[in-house]
């Protein structure tokens, strides 16, 4: 179990649940970690966890059958994911794997149900989350289709800065040119080309370690 201060720190939407749903809430989590390029879990599998990033970076994708890959969404620390499959009670649809060291908070299927069944301000939560990441899917499936690297780096970079999804990050993002490529499904090579791009053009500015973001809006809508 862990400590409910602890809870609120690394899970935003339980700052809105009361003294019962907290206690529910940090009973049926644990957290276990990751290290790099380890799969957390794999299409098919049966992982009966709602969960989320406390520290470190996460990626979401599938890899096809003919072995080519595609990046679904970047899961950085703040982030829960994985509602869909345990409100539905199914097997994942997709792979999750670290692509640095990371820590994850996982709450058990029995206390995410309760949580469902009786909290108001969970639900509220849900329906806002589930919401976002439909939209999320949505403009990764139109930017795929019909922009260039840039512009797809671009908004792969910005879709991180989703406040709902994504609430504890800052205007800085501690992220390697690699783990951007990552996500963006393109090579670290052309994903340095992208940026050295957009940090001419103002939109963003490299440095040690990460990328601090200068202009989210346009970022937002680059290649439009």
């Amino acid at each position: 179990m862990i400590a409910a201060d602890y809870l609120k720190r690394i899970a935003a939407w339980s700052r809105e649940l009361d003294d019962r749903e907290i206690e529910v809430a940090r009973s049926g989590i644990t957290e276990k970690s990751y290290g790099t390029n380890e799969f957390i879990f794999m299409r098919g599998d049966r992982f009966d966890y709602w969960t989320g990033v406390v520290t470190g970076l996460a990626r979401m994708g599938i890899v096809s059958r003919g072995g080519k890959a595609a990046s679904f969404a970047g899961l950085t620390a703040g982030a829960w994911f994985g509602e869909g499959s345990v409100l539905k009670n199914e097997a994942r649809r997709y792979d999750v794997v670290a692509l640095r060291d990371t820590r994850l908070a996982m709450m058990d299927r029995k206390t995410f149900v309760w949580l469902f069944e009786n909290s108001v301000a969970f639900n509220r939560f849900l329906v806002a989350q589930l919401n976002e990441r439909l939209g999320q899917f949505i403009a990764l499936l139109e930017y795929g289709r019909t922009l260039d690297a840039t512009a797809r780096l671009a908004r792969s970079i910005a879709s991180l800065f989703n406040p709902i999804l994504y609430p504890e990050l800052s205007r800085h993002l501690e992220i390697t040119q690699e783990e951007i490529g990552a996500l963006s499904g393109i090579s670290r090579q052309n994903a340095n080309q992208c940026l050295q791009r957009l940090e001419k053009e103002g939109l963003l500015r490299l440095e040690y370690g990460g990328v601090t973001i200068v202009d989210l809006e346009r970022l937002r809508h680059y290649g439009e």
